[in-house]
């Protein structure tokens, strides 16, 4: 299983490596701020509704 993860993470990096040679910085960038904005939702729903002082 580890190897299959390993080599997920490899693939990535040689894709994040090729936009970068082929300038596709801003494409880049979108798919950046698209995962900080699911993470940043996925955070919000996870934490507690009421906040404790």
């Amino acid at each position: 299983m580890s190897n299959e993860i390993e080599h997920f993470f490899e693939r990535q990096e040689e894709a994040i490596s090729l936009m970068f040679l082929e300038n596709k910085a801003d494409e880049l960038t979108d798919i950046l701020v698209a995962a900080l904005e699911e993470a940043f939702e996925i955070l919000l729903e996870s934490a507690p509704a009421e906040t404790f002082h």
